[in-house]
């Protein structure tokens, strides 16, 4: 099925219902299996136990950028191709992104405090995270601020495509910058300097909760198009004149 076909409101639909239990149960395992390689890994050498906080917070943090790129994307579709499921994509994906990154803020205080005796510090990478997070939260404020669907959604894809400068600001703040924040160690050149009993559960994790992202995306975006499909049954309604008796 083509982007072309999936344009059609009726079909997206069609597919997302059928698909969506599948993506659940897929999800649902995926998460167990992961959870319980997490538990069973070994405590760190220097960290400790607490080490076990990265299999929650490594696929948080990366999935709070990664749901960001999605909606820059998704608001090109909206101001260039004028694509009609464009911005009930990134609509539908804000809130999500707004979770991973609040949960990535959460976890990444929790683990700095044992390992850097504080829950905060004002560093590159915290402060860009944070802002993130924020600007999450604008364009959730935005898109209920403004009434009219096609006003908020161009609005918001301007919004989403300038607010995408901070995405590589977050991802090599620590090799612009001095920060607390330790440099990539799964991704880089030269291959992982995470040991496997690591690296394989952090891993499982990882596509674990991106099929989650996936799965609740799939939901939202239903939501959203019965949503306004409700809508404009209402406003015509509405509109029809009232008969007199």
């Amino acid at each position: 099925m083509t982007l072309t076909e999936l344009a059609n409101p009726t079909r997206f639909l069609s597919l997302a219902t059928r698909i969506l239990p599948w993506l659940a149960i897929v999800t649902g395992v995926l998460l167990a299996i992961g959870l319980y390689q997490s538990a069973m890994a070994p405590d760190d050498y220097q960290q400790g136990a607490t080490v076990k906080i990265m299999f929650i917070h490594v696929p948080n943090a990366w999935l709070s950028m990664f749901v960001w790129g999605v909606m820059s994307v998704a608001s090109l579709g909206t101001l260039v191709w004028r694509h009609p499921l464009a911005d009930v994509a990134a609509k539908a994906a804000a809130p999500i992104g707004a979770a991973f990154t609040f949960l990535a803020l959460v976890t990444g205080s929790l683990w700095g405090r044992p390992m850097w005796g504080t829950y905060w510090e004002w560093d590159a990478r915290l402060t860009s995270v944070l802002i993130l997070f924020l600007m999450y939260l604008g364009l959730i404020a935005l898109w209920r601020a403004v009434e009219d669907p096609s006003r908020a959604a161009r609005a918001a894809a301007v919004l989403t495509l300038v607010g995408a400068i901070n995405i590589p600001i977050i991802k090599f703040s620590v090799d612009w910058w001095n920060t607390l924040h330790q440099p990539a160690s799964v991704m880089k050149m030269g291959g992982s300097s995470l040991d496997k009993s690591f690296l394989i559960p952090l891993l499982v994790m990882a596509v674990a909760f991106s099929l989650l992202f996936i799965t609740l995306h799939l939901a939202a975006m239903r939501n959203e198009i019965l949503r306004r499909r409700l809508r404009t049954l209402q406003m015509l309604q509405a509109s029809k004149p009232v008969a007199l008796p």
